[in-house]
């Protein structure tokens, strides 16, 4: 993951802060609002967070480097300890789904369905597997708050943001999928 400062971007714009990095599946758009992570996609993905501006001015933000040795850690093999500190934005039901996602652990998944469900036992009302998918496939912080572990009815592999692809590498790296 290393890059010379030409290739990176952190800067701030209306108290945001953006960064990019590259990793083995591609380069990354890292946001932050100066204290945690709000956001970190693939470039280019489905629902990809606001690019960097080009007036962006030169800066460093402590939770990008921390990202960075996180990822690095990850996509080495290793099972990252801890994480960033993050602030995704969206709605109280999108951020009841990302919390859900926090506690799928390292190589394992689960299904729309089976996060519906505990969604609805904490909540006490019922969830929508679609629904819960809406929100999956919103998840501004990908990798970190792990979307790619979620699955479809019968442990079929569906949609991710960051593509198929991607996410059958994913699974792989994580030993749920052979290699």
């Amino acid at each position: 993951m290393e890059a010379s400062n030409d290739e990176r971007v952190c800067g701030m714009r209306k108290n945001e802060w953006t960064w990019e990095t590259d990793t083995p599946l591609g380069r990354v758009l890292l946001r932050s609002d100066g204290e945690a992570l709000t956001g970190l996609w693939f470039v280019g993905q489905a629902h990809f967070g606001a690019g960097p501006s080009p007036a962006a001015a030169a800066g460093e933000c402590p939770v990008f480097r921390e990202t960075e040795a996180w990822l690095e850690r990850y996509f080495g093999g290793a099972v990252p300890e801890g994480r960033p500190a993050l602030a995704p934005e969206g709605t109280d039901f999108q951020r009841a789904v990302w919390d859900v996602l926090l506690t799928i652990p390292y190589g394992e998944t689960r299904t729309y369905g089976e996060i519906a469900a505990a969604l609805a036992r904490k909540l006490g009302r019922n969830v929508s597997a679609r629904a819960v998918g809406g929100a999956v496939g919103r998840n501004p912080i990908s990798l970190i708050i792990p979307c790619h572990r979620v699955l479809g009815a019968g442990g079929k592999l569906t949609g991710y943001a960051g593509g198929l692809e991607r996410k059958t590498a994913l699974l792989r790296l994580e030993g749920v999928l052979p290699r």
